[in-house]
C-alpha cells in the first residue's frame, strides 16, 4: 500500500540537499582534475629541468677543460682537469658531485652539497661503467634506496696520458626535487578544501533562496482542498519560478470555477429533479388503484414527468461532453452548404416552417456536427417559443462569420437577454430542461466565439452564433435581419436576404 505523502518526504532526500551535493561534487571533480593535471605537468617540467641543468653542467665542464689551467687549453694531467671541474662547478639544491678515477670516488667538492654520492655503494661503479665507450651520458640510478638522475662525463686532456679513466659525475636527487611539488600539492589541497566549503555554503544559500517559492507552493497545495480553493501563490520576480506560480494560480482559478460549476450543477439538477419526483410520488400516493380512469391518468402523468427527467439527463450528458478535453474537432467547412443542410433538417421539426435567409459563401474552420447541433437547437427553440416560422442564414462580419436563426414570436425582453444562455434558465412556462441555449453558448465558445440574442426587425428574436474567421471581406453589419410574416414554407431554392 502506498505511503502518505508526508511519510514519503520524511525519508526522502530533499531537492536542496541534492542540488548542494551535486554542485559540491561537480566542484570537487573540477578541482581534482585541475590538481591532477597540474601535478603531472609540473612533475614533467621538474624532470625536464633536471636534464636541462645536467646539460648545462656538461657544457660548463667542457668549457673548463677546453680553457685549460693556464687559459690556453693545456693541462698537466687529466686528474688535474678533473679536480678543477669538480671544484669550480656551481652547486645547486638537491645535487651531489664526484670525481672518479678508475671507477673509484677520489674527489669531492670543497663545499658540502645536499646529496652525498658516496652514500650509494654501487653508484660510482655504475656511473663509470656507463661511460665505458668514452662519451658523456645522462642516466638514472635507481638502487641502494635512492633515485638519482646523473651526468657522467669522461675527462680527456690532449697531450696528457692517464693511467686510469677519469670521470666527472654530477647527480640530482629526483625524490628531493619532486618533494617540493608535494609541498605545493599540500597547499593546493588546503586551498581546494576551503574553496569547496565556500562553494557548498554558497550553493546552500542560493538553493534555499531559489527553492523558497517552491516550498511555499507545496505548503499552499497542502492547504488547498476540495472545500477551499481560495488560496493563491505569491508571485515574486519575473523568472521561471514566478511563471510557474502564475500558471499554478491560473490552474487553481480553473479548478475553483469547475468546482463552483459542479456544485451549482448538482444544486440545479437536484432542484430540477425534485419537482417531477414530487409530482409523481404525490400522484401515486393518492391514486385509487381500483379506479381504472384514475390509474390511467396517474400513469400518463408519471410517464410525462419521467420523459421530462429523461430529457434533462440527455441534455446534461450533451452539456458534459462539451466540457471534455476535445469538445470540438475543426476542419474546413463550407458555411453555405452547412446552412442549407440545417434548413433541410430543421424543416422536419414538428410545427416548423423554415425558409433560408442570406447565406455567406465562405469556408471556415469549424466542427460541422457541433454547429449543426447548435443551429438545430436554436430552431427547436424557435418552434417552441416563436410559433414555428423560422428563417435561418449566415453572414460575414469583421473577424467572424455569424450564423443566425430568426423567429416571429414575442421576442426576448431586454432584462432577460443576458440570462437566456445560462444553465437551467427558462424564459416562459413552455417546459424544457433549460439547457438547450446553454449548450449553444458552450459550442460557440468552444470555437472561440459566442452566442447572443437580439431583437428582429418586425418583431421576434434573432439568435446569432459568431465563429471567428479571418480573411473574408465583411458585409455591412448594420444590414437589417429579415422580418418575415408567418407564411407557408417556400421552395428550398427561394432565398431571403439578411
Amino acid at each position: 500500500m502506498d505511503q502518505p505523502a508526508h511519510h514519503r518526504r520524511r525519508f526522502a532526500v530533499s531537492v536542496r540537499t541534492r542540488i548542494v551535493t551535486a554542485i559540491t561534487l561537480v566542484a570537487a571533480l573540477g578541482l581534482a582534475s585541475v590538481g591532477i593535471t597540474v601535478f603531472f605537468v609540473e612533475r614533467a617540467n621538474i624532470l625536464r629541468n633536471i636534464d636541462d641543468r645536467l646539460h648545462d653542467n656538461l657544457d660548463s665542464a667542457r668549457f673548463i677543460v677546453e680553457n685549460g689551467a693556464d687559459g690556453r687549453g693545456t693541462w698537466d694531467a687529466a686528474d688535474s682537469a678533473l679536480y678543477d671541474v669538480v671544484q669550480r662547478m656551481s652547486p645547486d639544491d638537491n645535487t651531489g658531485a664526484l670525481g672518479l678515477i678508475g671507477g673509484r670516488a677520489v674527489m669531492k667538492p670543497g663545499i658540502r652539497l645536499d646529496v652525498d654520492l658516496t652514500s650509494a655503494p654501487g653508484f660510482a661503479a655504475d656511473a663509470a661503467g656507463a661511460v665505458a665507450e668514452g662519451d658523456p651520458i645522462i642516466g638514472s640510478y635507481l638502487a641502494d634506496g635512492v633515485a638519482w638522475r646523473y651526468l657522467a662525463a669522461p675527462i680527456a686532456v690532449d697531450g696528457a696520458t692517464a693511467a686510469e679513466e677519469t670521470v666527472f659525475v654530477l647527480a640530482y636527487d629526483i625524490d628531493a626535487e619532486l618533494a617540493e611539488l608535494g609541498h605545493a600539492g599540500q597547499a593546493y589541497l588546503w586551498a581546494a578544501g576551503g574553496a569547496l566549503l565556500v562553494v557548498t555554503a554558497v550553493a546552500f544559500i542560493v538553493s534555499t533562496r531559489l527553492l523558497r517559492p517552491l516550498r511555499r507552493m507545496r505548503e499552499t497545495a497542502e492547504r488547498v482542498s476540495g472545500q477551499s480553493l481560495d488560496e493563491r501563490l505569491p508571485i515574486d520576480g519575473r523568472d521561471d519560478v514566478a511563471d510557474l506560480a502564475e500558471t499554478i494560480n491560473a490552474m487553481l482559478d480553473r479548478l475553483d470555477a469547475a468546482l463552483d460549476s459542479q456544485r451549482q450543477l448538482l444544486n440545479d439538477v437536484g432542484h430540477e429533479l425534485k419537482t417531477p419526483i414530487t409530482i409523481v410520488r404525490g400522484n401515486l400516493e393518492v391514486m385509487d388503484p381500483n379506479d381504472p380512469a384514475d390509474a390511467v391518468s396517474s400513469r400518463d402523468l408519471a410517464v410525462d414527468e419521467l420523459d421530462r427527467m429523461a430529457g434533462l439527463v440527455q441534455d446534461l450528458a450533451s452539456a458534459a461532453s462539451l466540457h471534455g478535453p476535445s469538445p470540438i474537432k475543426t476542419m474546413p467547412v463550407d458555411a453555405g452548404d452547412l446552412v442549407q443542410q440545417v434548413v433541410r433538417k430543421a424543416s422536419s421539426l414538428a410545427g416548423a416552417s423554415v425558409i433560408p435567409g442570406s447565406i455567406a459563401d465562405v469556408v471556415i474552420e469549424a466542427d460541422a456536427d457541433r454547429l449543426t447541433q447548435a443551429l438545430l437547437q436554436l430552431a427547436q427553440n424557435a418552434v417552441t417559443h416563436g410559433r414555428g416560422d423560422i428563417v435561418i442564414g449566415s453572414r460575414v462580419v469583421p473577424g467572424a462569420v455569424e450564423f443566425w436563426v430568426r423567429d416571429h414570436g414575442a421576442g426576448v425582453p431586454d432584462e432577460a437577454k443576458p440570462l437566456v444562455f445560462e444553465r437551467f434558465h427558462r424564459g416562459d412556462e413552455n417546459g424544457g430542461s433549460g439547457l438547450g441555449l446553454n449548450i449553444v453558448q458552450v459550442i460557440a465558445r468552444a470555437h472561440g466565439g459566442n452566442a447572443r440574442v437580439a431583437d428582429a426587425a418586425g418583431g421576434g428574436a434573432v439568435f446569432l452564433i459568431a465563429i471567428p474567421h479571418e480573411g473574408a471581406e465583411p458585409v455591412p453589419t448594420d444590414a437589417a435581419l429579415p422580418a418575415v410574416a408567418p407564411a407557408p414554407p417556400l421552395p428550398p431554392l427561394v432565398r431571403e436576404d439578411a
